[in-house]
């Protein structure tokens, strides 16, 4: 559960850190959309090159990154089977009833695999360059619009301040009764599927009985320090974007140029590197 990276913010000071958290957080939107217009290898080449470049310059540790994608490890697995198993169209390699295994089939795997893990790693470095309140004040911002149809934004962003602050804390609290649990002879890790699903109740009764009393002490800490979300809170900070935002933008507009360049206007860098090398991988 560690390896969540919602909520966990990482602090090193470096200037992605620094970048205005609109910016980042528009970027990030545009890096989630433009990801799933990748059609080759060498462009999921290119996009992880650049990934790797932003945690280098934001002096992220790389495992930290890397170990993002085992919270939607089962998703990519059920995905890879299921294109491999049931995607019929292509060069046939095995067959076995209503099984069958193409070539194509793999390929579109293998490239859903690298879409997921590269999307989740993508959103992992917002958070772990972001703190909850600067996230919550970019979104905010970026949702002020939405005042004029009487859409209660500020309370929305602090509720999601809230969820954001209390994610670490919750995950900790799990560890706590986990262990807690496991001292008292309890067995999370053997059995049959069922026994194990059973065991995850005594950790989900206590969890929220703890959620709903940590909810309970700070609704009341708000209500005694009179707090009110009204529409004319001043700020202590006010956000500004800089020529480090501007270049931030630059960049990654340039990675969605050469995307959207490989897939709508035939460049296919796949293709390029086959035919230069004589290849036919596909049988196509």
């Amino acid at each position: 559960m560690r390896d969540f990276a919602f909520g966990q913010y990482y602090p090193t000071g470096s200037v992605v850190h620094r970048l205005d958290p609109r910016v980042k957080i528009i970027l990030s939107l545009f890096y989630l959309v433009i990801i799933f217009f990748v059609v080759s290898y060498v462009t999921y080449l290119i996009v992880a090159l650049f990934l790797l470049f932003v945690v280098l310059i934001s002096k992220i540790p790389v495992l930290s990154v890397l170990k993002s994608v085992k919270a939607v490890i089962f998703l990519l697995v059920f995905t890879a089977v299921l294109n491999i198993f049931f995607y019929k169209e292509g060069k046939v390699i095995a067959e076995w009833g209503i099984i069958v295994i193409t070539a194509q089939g793999i390929d579109f795997a293998v490239k859903m695999i690298l879409r997921l893990s590269l999307l989740v790693m993508g959103s992992s470095i917002l958070m772990f360059t972001s703190t909850p309140t600067e996230i919550t004040d970019g979104m905010e911002y970026l949702m002020a619009p939405l005042k004029f149809v009487r859409f209660p934004v500020h309370d929305v962003a602090i509720i999601m301040s809230i969820a954001l602050r209390f994610i670490p804390t919750l995950m900790e609290e799990t560890d706590k009764i986990i262990m807690a649990q496991k001292a008292r002879g309890a067995a999370f890790d053997c059995g049959k599927f069922t026994e194990r699903v059973k065991a995850v109740v005594p950790i989900l009764i206590p969890l929220f009985a703890s959620s709903f009393r940590r909810a309970e002490e700070l609704a009341l800490a708000l209500d005694t320090r009179c707090y009110d979300a009204t529409p004319k809170r001043t700020r202590m900070k006010k956000l500004k974007a800089g020529w480090k935002d501007f270049i931030a933008v630059i960049i990654v507009a340039a990675l969605g140029t050469v995307i959207l360049l490989d897939k709508y206007y035939f460049l296919s860098f796949d293709r390029m590197i086959e035919n230069a090398l004589g290849w036919n991988l596909w049988g196509a």
